[in-house]
């Protein structure tokens, strides 16, 4: 029965997300932004990386995912929406995708899940209490992360790769999926 809640709950958010008023309520402010990185190359993967900072050894942006973010950040601007915190997982493609979109990044392990190990099921505690935490007033966070903690702590479907997921913090690691905007759904947010 929750899965046939959140489900229903999802298909209402993405509907929202065309909803004319999206850009108009970003605009005040008051949302988590959960970003999963933009376009990568899945001829590459992590399995050989030493460290965050090995970037060679990691799946990367795509030359078109570096277009990507670089258009988001451009849309974000056009529509006037305030970004306060930009939040991004270690791994290079989600460093990379907010300095292309917002020019700023504070990195934080908890935005991909935490240390834990993956069956531990307060791994995603961390991210779980950011995205119900309400930004300061008239700003909009931004987490800059992967698919799997997003879908892990919000539910199917994924995101894809360059979706943006806006969260409406309720507090104590509550939260609602209000919208789910696309690459190619910001020229028509007003």
């Amino acid at each position: 029965m929750r899965k046939l809640l959140l489900g229903v709950a999802l298909f209402h958010a993405v509907a929202s997300a065309q909803a004319p008023d999206l850009g108009a309520r970003l605009r005040e402010g008051g949302y988590v932004l959960y970003l999963r990185h933009t376009s990568t190359d899945f001829s590459q993967n992590d399995a050989r990386m030493t460290s965050y900072e090995d970037c060679a050894s990691q799946r990367n942006l795509t030359d078109k995912g570096r277009s990507e973010a670089r258009a988001l950040g451009e849309n974000i601007k056009r529509l006037g929406i305030p970004i306060g915190q930009v939040l991004a997982s270690p791994f290079c493609r989600t460093r990379e995708t907010a300095q292309l979109a917002f020019g700023k990044s504070e990195v934080m392990n908890e935005v991909r899940g935490g240390p834990s190990q993956p069956a531990d099921p307060g791994r995603y505690d961390g991210l779980r209490k950011l995205l119900a935490t309400k930004p300061s007033p008239g700003s909009n966070n931004v987490i800059s992360s992967h698919g799997n903690p997003f879908h892990a702590v919000a539910g199917p479907p994924y995101l894809a790769e360059g979706e943006l997921a806006v969260i409406q913090p309720q507090g104590d690691s509550r939260f609602t999926v209000v919208g789910r905007i696309r690459l190619e759904d910001w020229q028509a947010l007003k």
